[in-house]
């Protein structure tokens, strides 16, 4: 694997481990719009090294769910369909809550989008990593 490549992958993936930390710490401050942004991105990086992985690159952030749920949801069935949905409804949370000022997040939902971003990222890493080696 070219070194450039795999330099990507890596910083991605630290990337996405750095969000959920931030997620976690900012929620403890009830930090919520924070905590939900970094829920969204922890899950947006793995993607990202997923991609650079595959070698597909995009820099809009739709584009890039729609090659995830494309490829691994629907064509070569890698991770089942809950993965879409949490994926949908971070980037649905991230957007309504970042660029809307009257919308605030509830803890229970960042919550929940904290878990599930928790898991996606578990759940992608891995394979990741194994494919690196």
């Amino acid at each position: 694997m070219h070194q450039h490549k795999e330099s990507l992958i890596k910083l991605a993936i630290e990337k996405s481990e750095e969000a959920l930390i931030s997620a976690e710490n900012n929620i403890k401050t009830n930090n919520l719009l924070t905590a939900q942004n970094r829920a969204y991105y922890a899950v947006f990086y793995i993607v990202l090294a997923l991609a650079y992985l595959e070698e597909y690159t995009t820099g809009k952030h739709h584009q890039l769910r729609g090659w995830f749920n494309k490829k691994f949801i629907y064509e070569n069935k890698t991770f089942d369909k809950t993965f879409s949905i949490i994926y949908s409804r971070l980037i649905i949370n991230r957007e309504k809550f970042d660029y809307d000022v009257t919308k605030f997040p509830e803890m229970e939902d960042t919550l929940k989008d904290l878990e599930d971003a928790k898991h996606f990222v578990s759940t992608l890493k891995d394979p990741i990593i194994n494919k690196l080696k």
